[in-house]
């Protein structure tokens, strides 16, 4: 039981991370109605972030959180204004092909900055531990959930009681008439993409702290696609719950089944194998609204 309940609270942590990075893409696609491809490159940009910040300018901490925050905002200011507002009127895939061709630059700048090796920082961080009986989580996890939620909580109150929130949830239902009260979408644009990268580069942080940085950490982007199509395109309250179930799931299947299949892995396809049989048999995912058009 004990075994059980461990792998159910990483998971909850994991999950956690998975909806930062989800609520990224909704962001987007709600107000560009375009996936970002690169969403998984802004976490790499952000574990590799935390090891700079950590490891090599040895911040705090918080001063390093901030730091990074303060790179992202930048990061998304540049983005949103030299590659996407270029696209504005432009069919939705050739938005889709530009994130594609951001998330190679990103992999080169990566490659070119910090070499593509390994990075870790566990030991940079503070060693709090919470022990619950013989359940005990540790501390990467521990920050990283409180984190997390934290993150999440400050968002969703920003969509819901900030003016430049509901600016962004009016956008993405109605862009004309956003425009026609005197909204200036570009700016919302603009918002819609520092948000996304804040959320991947604190995302990145926490990932880097658990299991340490490499390049390969942007395919995580790919399983927050997957909590994305379950929860479903257009909801942020359907990312929050997809990725809690996600992380949950995986790693659940990753301490009972992995010992059971030669070579293990399942974790690692298992979110891809959830998004088939939700593109499958509820395209719209769990709480994503079903859109009826009239002819």
């Amino acid at each position: 039981m004990t075994f059980f309940l461990q792998l159910m609270v990483s998971g909850f942590a994991l999950g956690m991370v998975y909806t930062l990075i989800a609520i990224g893409f909704v962001i987007i696609l709600k107000c560009s109605k375009a996936f970002n491809i690169a969403q998984g490159h802004f976490v790499m940009i952000g574990g590799y972030l935390g090891f700079t910040f950590l490891v090599t300018f040895h911040l705090p901490v918080w001063a390093s959180l901030l730091a990074a925050v303060a790179v992202a905002i930048i990061m998304g200011l540049l983005i949103e204004r030299l590659t996407l507002r270029p696209m504005v009127g432009q069919p939705v895939l050739a938005v889709i092909m530009m994130t594609i061709a951001l998330s190679v630059v990103l992999e080169g700048l990566a490659t070119l900055v910090w070499g593509g090796e390994y990075k870790t920082y566990h030991g940079v961080l503070p060693t709090i531990t919470l022990k619950v009986g013989e359940l005990s989580i540790p501390p990467e996890t521990l920050i990283g959930v409180i984190v997390s939620i934290i993150v999440v909580i400050i968002l969703m109150l920003f969509f819901r009681y900030t003016r430049s929130g509901l600016a962004m949830m009016a956008t993405a239902e109605d862009e004309q008439v956003v425009q026609s009260a005197g909204i200036k979408v570009t700016t919302v644009y603009a918002l819609s993409w520092v948000i996304a990268c804040i959320v991947g580069v604190i995302g990145g942080i926490i990932l880097g702290g658990v299991s340490g940085v490499m390049i390969p950490l942007a395919n995580v982007g790919m399983k927050a696609f997957a909590v994305v199509l379950l929860g479903g395109v257009n909801s942020i309250g359907g990312a929050i719950v997809a990725g809690i179930m996600l992380g949950v799931l995986e790693n659940v299947a990753a301490g009972y089944l992995d010992p059971l299949l030669p070579g293990g892995g399942l974790a690692n396809v298992f979110p891809f194998v959830v998004m088939i049989i939700v593109l499958i048999f509820r395209p719209h995912g769990l709480f994503g609204l079903v859109e009826i058009e009239r002819i």
